[in-house]
């Protein structure tokens, strides 16, 4: 896969702090990445971009898109923090970054979202995806009407996990509005900027998710930010 570094100013990986917005002329930032966006998210003006356009493979950047789903439906009150999903054999038998669901395994709707917004984890964001809209691939038309409403030329979703598949791809522009589009859901910071917890606490299959954003993992070691 093509490298891709996305710099979305948005409160660094989603922890809320101020810097002063100038656009960046510095010509050695991102030299080894294939695109790259810097923005201020309140305004959206571009400080810094390199070849911001380009379609490019995006991983799980596009659980940013699935969470954007997600977090529209607790706000509607179609589903609930604490509502219990139970966990079908294809998304217990998700590959990649996962966390060990299981078939029929029950699990809230809270902690699954730990784990699509800690861990990344391909399992947790597909149970909740055929939670919300009864298989993977009404929940992918779900996905295209939001990248459609936002107004993004650049982006097409066909699963919910950012695993490559063909004609799967964004670009660092696009990218960059749906982080600002997730970041309206002020929710989200409730669990991007936690950098460890737990799964299945009070079970002898206690499970110990670490925040894969390794910003985080500064901020709480470095400045105390945990």
């Amino acid at each position: 896969m093509r490298k891709l570094f996305i710099w979305v100013l948005i409160g660094l990986a989603f922890i809320p702090f101020s810097v002063m917005a100038e656009e960046i002329t510095d010509t050695t930032l991102a030299t080894n990445a294939k695109s790259a966006i810097l923005i201020e998210n309140t305004s959206g003006k571009v400080l810094f971009e390199k070849n911001a356009n380009e379609r490019v493979a995006i991983a799980s950047l596009t659980k940013m898109m699935s969470q954007i789903i997600i977090l529209e439906q607790i706000e509607t009150g179609k589903l609930t923090w604490d509502e219990v999903v139970k966990v079908s054999a294809n998304a217990a038998g998700y590959g990649g970054t996962q966390i060990y669901l299981q078939p029929g395994e029950e699990m809230s709707v809270k902690d699954l979202f730990k784990g699509v917004s800690m861990a990344s984890a391909n399992d947790a964001v597909v149970a909740l995806a055929e939670r919300v809209a009864g298989s993977e691939a009404e929940f992918v038309k779900m996905m295209m009407a939001k990248v459609n409403e936002l107004g993004l030329k650049d982006t097409n979703f066909v699963n919910p996990t950012g695993l490559d598949e063909d004609n799967h791809y964004s670009t660092a522009h696009d990218l960059a509005l749906i982080a600002q589009e997730l970041l309206k859901h002020e929710q989200i910071l409730e669990f991007s900027s936690l950098y460890e917890d737990y799964l299945r606490v009070d079970t002898p299959n206690k499970f110990w998710l670490v925040n894969t954003n390794k910003v985080v993992f500064i901020f709480c070691n470095k400045i105390n930010y945990c």
